[in-house]
């Protein structure tokens, strides 16, 4: 009987067919900028949607649809509303961080970096708006969104260590008083514009006066940088 040149002698161990190696592709670099661009449109539509309605009001659906995006892409990439709501709250405090850090404050004379500090913050929340309805609806739940959060701690103490470091030149200077805590200071250059911005509506009928004119608004910022300089200045 003739056997086929492949057919194995007796005894001949069978060898084993060689398997090609599996290689894993690497994501194509235009999934990626896909997935990353519908993160930015989820991010900013939900920022948008909770500073409009705060995290109780906001809905998922509305998100998705103002993101273009489906919504199991918002489960997907954040977890759900609440994790949502968290990251753009971490989101909203570094770009106020980021856009503090520009200022180079350890350029300028320590009298001035205050001052250029109080009026930035002012102009900040003028300028951000959806900033403070944010923060708002964050105290409104206890702020429970942010305990477990990894990078407002990191923020914080940068932030303080930034205004200790102004103190401290200042007071090298002989510009500002010794003892100044950067906490309770950082405290109050917040609120002296927080609430005056927050409380606008009421505060105009109590008092008769338009707090959002441009009257009123120069003269608020001035005064803002008066208190501050009585409170840290020699």
């Amino acid at each position: 009987m003739s056997r086929t040149p492949n057919a194995l002698k007796r005894g001949e161990p069978r060898r084993k067919a060689t398997e090609p190696e599996t290689i894993v592709p690497a994501p194509a670099p235009s999934r990626t900028r896909d997935a990353e661009a519908t993160q930015k449109r989820i991010l900013a539509a939900a920022k948008r949607e909770f500073a409009m309605n705060g995290l109780s009001g906001a809905r998922v659906d509305v998100i998705a649809e103002k993101a273009e995006a489906n919504k199991r892409m918002i489960y997907h990439y954040f977890g759900g509303k609440e994790a949502l709501f968290t990251r753009v709250l971490e989101d909203a405090y570094t770009d106020l961080y980021q856009a503090e850090q520009s200022l180079k404050l350890d350029h300028l004379e320590p009298v001035l970096a205050l001052e250029t500090l109080v009026r930035f913050t002012w102009n900040y929340y003028l300028d951000n708006p959806e900033f403070l309805t944010l923060v708002n609806s964050a105290n409104l739940h206890k702020a429970v969104h942010l305990r477990d959060s990894k990078i407002i701690p990191v923020i914080s103490q940068s932030r303080l260590k930034l205004l200790q470091a102004l103190l401290d030149r200042g007071e090298k200077a002989g510009a500002f008083r010794g003892g100044v805590d950067a906490m309770q200071l950082n405290i109050t250059i917040a609120a002296i514009g927080y609430y005056y911005l927050t409380n606008r509506f009421t505060g105009s009928i109590i008092f008769n006066c338009d707090f959002m004119a441009p009257q009123s608004l120069r003269k608020r910022i001035e005064f803002n940088i008066e208190t501050i300089r009585k409170i840290v200045c020699q």
